[in-house]
Order: C-alpha cells, then structure tokens, then sequence
C-alpha cells in the first residue's frame, strides 16, 4: 500500500475581513510556488479533468477577493472558502482547500496541502526540505497555532481519533503562545519560524509508518512535547 500524506495548519477561529483572507491566501500561494513547479498553476474544479485544466485561475489578493465575494465560497457572511487544484496529468494532482475569517466558535478555519503519493511530482515534495518549507509557509501565510505534515496512516494508526494540535507528525510547527520547545533526541531537528514560532522535523529521510524507528521516534517525541505542554486542543489555554 502505498503511504499518502498531506500538509495542513490550523488556529482558532478569529475575525478577518475578506482583504486580509485574500492577502494571506496571496502570500501562501506565492511561497509554495517557488518549491515545485507545479504548484505555479492553479485550478478549479470542473465536471472532467479535460474540463478542469481549462478552468486556470489567479491566486493573487485581487482574484481571491472575487472569488470570496462567489456565494458558493462564503458561509454566512465572514467566512470564506477556496478549494483549487494543481497538477500536468490526472494521477499527479495536487489540491489546496481551507477557510479563514470567522470568529463563529463553530467554525473549523485552517489551510491544507494534499500532494501526489506516486510520480516525479511526489519524488520531488515528499521531502523532509519541501514539506519543511510548505508548513513554514502556512505559518507565515496564515499565522495558525500549530502546522504538521505527515502521513495520513501514521496519524491514523497511531495518533486515531486525537484532535488537530494534539499529536505530532513528520514535520510539525507550533506557534510561540503555545509554549518553549523542548530538547528532542536525535536525528529530530528544530527550527524557529521568524519570531512566530517552530518547526520539528522528526527524520532526515522520508517518514513512513512502515518503519517501527519513525514510528517509536515519533512516540517518543510526542511524550516530551506532551509533557511540555504543547500538545493541546487548539480551544484550550495554556495552564498558568
């Protein structure tokens, strides 16, 4: 069975006006364009594949505030869609969905990256440097409380049924008001993001759940980064 994996982050909701969803959007897009090519042209949905390749869009601030402004992209009226896609042939896609701007204690805002499995396009992203670089984005872009990226039968085997910001992955990224990163044994690397936070690269080479050492390094760290409290619900307050 071949792994899959994708990137996502995530933060409580909070109130953003359409410009500055667009402009994060912008700047997000922006910076995973420069790690794979092609991730330099997006798409949106259509009834085929032949039909979707027609349908190129924008991801600059201006085009993503008309696409916000779309009703299908809204909900109510401070909470905002996008869902676009990427990819040269139909087994090699890659897709990028999330939500920003309302503060509705019911809303789920965050941002995520699925990437090809198998390919070129999947030899070249699923990297520790690409997907490093791709949660470093998000943490710039769109300011979350905590990123990750990892395999989806890792998190499903080991972490099953635990809430986003409570489990660790291959790369992970935990903002400052989350807590002070702990010392982590080696060959885990960590990283800072600017002042807004920092990355945790678990191993140099691909993470997969098939290999009983990522998976009982991966335990491990999660037992130090719990015990530091930083491993918490995204709704829940840094204990005092």
């Amino acid at each position: 069975m071949t792994e899959t994996y994708y990137s996502a982050c995530y933060w409580p909701p909070r109130s953003e006006t359409v410009e500055a969803c667009a402009r994060r959007a912008e700047d997000f897009f922006h910076r995973i364009g420069t790690l794979e090519p092609t991730w330099n042209r997006w798409h949106e949905t259509g009834s085929s594949f032949a039909k979707a390749r027609e349908r190129q869009v924008q991801t600059d601030a201006t085009a993503f505030m008309k696409r916000f402004q779309k009703k299908k992209n809204r909900v109510g009226d401070d909470e905002f869609h996008y869902w676009l896609w990427a990819g040269d042939n139909e087994k090699e896609t890659s897709g990028v969905n999330g939500s920003c701007g309302s503060d509705n204690r019911w809303s789920r805002p965050a941002c995520v990256l699925r990437s090809p499995s198998r390919g070129a396009v999947a030899e070249r992203v699923l990297t520790a440097p690409v997907l490093t670089e791709v949660v470093r984005a998000m943490a710039l872009a769109w300011a979350p409380e905590c990123g990750i990226a990892t395999s989806h039968l890792h998190r499903d085997t080991a972490w099953q049924g635990l809430e986003a910001g409570t489990f660790t992955g291959w790369v992970t990224y935990f903002s400052r008001q989350r807590g002070t990163v702990p010392p982590l044994p080696a060959p885990v690397r960590i990283e800072p993001v600017e002042d807004k936070g920092t990355l945790i690269i678990l191993t140099p080479e691909r993470f997969t759940a098939a290999n009983p050492e990522h998976v009982a390094l991966a335990a491990r760290v999660q037992e130090l980064l719990d015990r530091a409290g930083l491993l918490r619900p995204l709704d829940q307050p840094v204990a005092k």
